[in-house]
């Protein structure tokens, strides 16, 4: 009743019964509500929607491909995928984000669930015989009764930042009932697999296409530990040939057999280029789940390398004469200015302004800049001679009187603009840059062939666009550096660190602390020509160069 009541005021306030002239005058109120559906209950939240995109799905602007991660699967793929769940004719096939319809079109008795409005009148009409629901997949599998025999589709890829919210609060509080914990850093798809794979009947399969992250990321972690222990087999399949030409991430096929059974090892395969078939390759490694967890950290992707290429990084990182970079030295991004623009000056423009030469500090923007081995004074001297914008605006936090020349510029336009940002409006003061510091080193946060590590000599500070890299004891620059020339170091860069898209290497602080340094008497034992070639496959897996 209290559904049925609040969707009768919502088709008044909407104008339903005073004509569409009054739906146009709302349209941007309902726009807002829809925007701020934490005012609302679940339940109030699904009929305002339902209701809002019926009347007005014409005038509603729709999300972009990439911010509803609606990317659809050749269709040869997702054929492919669907013949091997679906056993018998009567087995009902699942899709939990089905877009248009591609998977469920193969099969006919099928269920697909899809929260667009475009997308589930596309997929009424590519599969005529299943059954669509249009809505919410975590609120409908909360509801719904019904038990599959198998699973099949390609899930939304939004990243954390995009799913948020009530929407991101029930599908995790859902995944942690299921045992399934997840951080608030999640990206969609992986609560996704673990829901749709609670809605199996003992015995069931799933396959799905799943971002290359599946491979390495955190989050996708319990994932995977949730398959290990609810089904009988796991294979993992990644494919090097994008299987989505236009994105710059990479997908991978996660195939899943015997819902109710678990299993302590993973099935790990490596094409080049997927090729559709009825059923997932036969080929591949079993992968320890025990080894997964302790020696790789719940990464998938060293076993795109050699046996022998593992068991080499293995050797050398249990020697007692190695240590990670985090043993050696504490990594950090570098500071948040909140507005880049206002805060690094062209020499030509602080000089004009008057700033005085206090209140500006050198600074290193990005990697590109970054030379390899020594950033110098020289280098330096070479930027303010091209009037490169450089000069970080440095105003101590507890300098309660400014020069005129510096409150002038804080004053203008620019900088009224800067203050209403949000990491300005939420600091006090505002102007006052935090996290500022002078390091022994700088790493690239982001890197294309290699990592660049290179001793501060200059005295310059850096953004968040690279690593900020202290020694914990000065002593350990000879070992630092003798053991980043190492093609070995390289090699732990693109192990620890992950692939970005785009063909780009990027190490976090927390991969970065783990990246291998070998001693003297490891790396004159080390076959290079090995190494080298796990390099270039590494490299080759991330697109670097294509």
């Amino acid at each position: 009743m209290v559904n049925a009541a609040f969707g009768r005021r919502i088709v008044c306030t909407l104008g339903i019964v005073g004509g569409r002239d009054k739906v146009l005058s709302l349209f941007f109120c309902g726009k807002r509500v829809l925007g701020r559906q934490q005012f609302l209950s679940p339940s109030q939240a699904v009929v305002f929607r339902m209701i809002f995109d019926h009347y007005c799905f014409d005038m509603v602007p729709q999300l972009s491909r990439k911010e509803a991660g609606s990317y659809y699967t050749p269709t040869d793929v997702a054929a492919s995928l669907v013949k091997w769940v679906v056993r018998k004719n009567s087995d009902l096939l699942l899709d939990p984000s089905c877009g248009d319809g591609r998977f469920i079109a193969h099969h006919s008795n099928s269920i697909g669930v899809e929260q667009g409005v475009a997308a589930a009148r596309a997929a009424k009409s590519h599969a005529p015989s299943a059954i669509v629901h249009r809505s919410e997949f975590f609120i409908w599998a909360s509801d719904t009764n019904k038990r599959f025999e198998c699973a099949a589709g390609n899930p939304p890829f939004i990243r954390y930042q995009t799913f948020k919210g009530e929407i991101r609060d029930r599908a995790l509080a859902h995944c942690k009932d299921l045992g399934a914990e997840f951080s608030r850093l999640t990206s969609s798809w992986a609560p996704f697999l673990v829901v749709t794979a609670s809605l199996l009947k003992p015995g069931g399969r799933l396959a799905f296409v799943v971002p290359a992250e599946i491979g390495h990321a955190p989050y996708a972690a319990p994932l995977l530990e949730y398959l290990v222990a609810h089904f009988g087999e796991v294979q993992i399949v990644a494919v090097r040939k994008k299987l989505f030409p236009e994105l710059s991430e990479d997908c991978w096929l996660l195939y899943a057999d015997g819902f109710g059974q678990r299993t302590d090892q993973i099935r790990f395969t490596a094409l080049d280029a997927y090729t559709p078939s009825n059923r997932p390759p036969k080929s591949g490694i079993l992968v320890s789940v025990a080894e997964w967890r302790s020696v790789w950290k719940r990464r998938l992707r060293p076993f795109l390398m050699p046996a022998e290429v593992r068991e080499l990084y293995r050797e050398i990182a249990t020697r007692p004469d190695t240590r990670r970079f985090g043993d050696l030295a504490c990594i950090g991004i570098g500071y948040v200015s909140g507005d880049n623009d206002f805060f690094h000056l062209r020499p030509s423009v602080a000089a004009g302004l008057g700033i005085p030469e206090r209140f500006l500090h050198p600074t290193v923007r990005n990697g590109r800049a970054l030379p390899r081995q020594r950033l110098t004074q020289e280098t330096v001297e070479d930027w303010r001679r091209a009037d490169e914008p450089i000069l970080l605006l440095r105003i101590p936090k507890s300098l309660r009187e400014l020069p005129r020349s510096v409150s002038q510029y804080l004053d203008t336009e620019q900088g009224q603009q800067a203050k209403t940002g949000y990491k300005c409006r939420n600091r006090e003061p505002w102007y006052s840059v935090p996290d500022v510091k002078v390091p022994d080193f700088f790493l690239t946060y982001m890197s294309g062939k290699e990592a660049v590590f290179a001793r501060n000599e200059a005295g310059c500070t850096c953004t968040n666009s690279l690593h900020s890299v202290t020694l914990k004891a000065k002593a350990s620059v000879s070992r630092i550096l003798q053991g980043w020339t190492s093609p070995f170091a390289s090699l732990s860069c693109e192990i620890e660190g992950h692939p970005l898209g785009g063909g780009m290497l990027k190490l976090e602080p927390r991969e970065a602390a783990e990246i291998i340094l070998p001693s003297m008497a490891a790396r004159d034992a080390m076959p290079l020509r090995m190494i080298d070639e796990a390099l270039a496959t590494m490299r080759a897996w991330r697109h670097y160069g294509a």
